[in-house]
């Protein structure tokens, strides 16, 4: 369907960070690994609590 090589990844990436900085996307990909970690827990049924 969408066949990009590297230099349009690299393009759309340049964008991505002159739009939203540098900081507010580790913030949301940092939100995104925690909401995907809770995910794959709930899956299997472990609720033990993490100290």
């Amino acid at each position: 369907m969408f066949h990009l090589g590297t230099t349009e990844l690299v393009i759309i990436f340049i964008i991505v960070i002159l739009l939203f900085g540098v900081g507010r996307i580790g913030k949301i990909a940092s939100e995104l690994g925690s909401g995907i970690r809770s995910f794959k827990t709930g899956l299997n049924g472990e609720d033990q609590k993490t100290e």
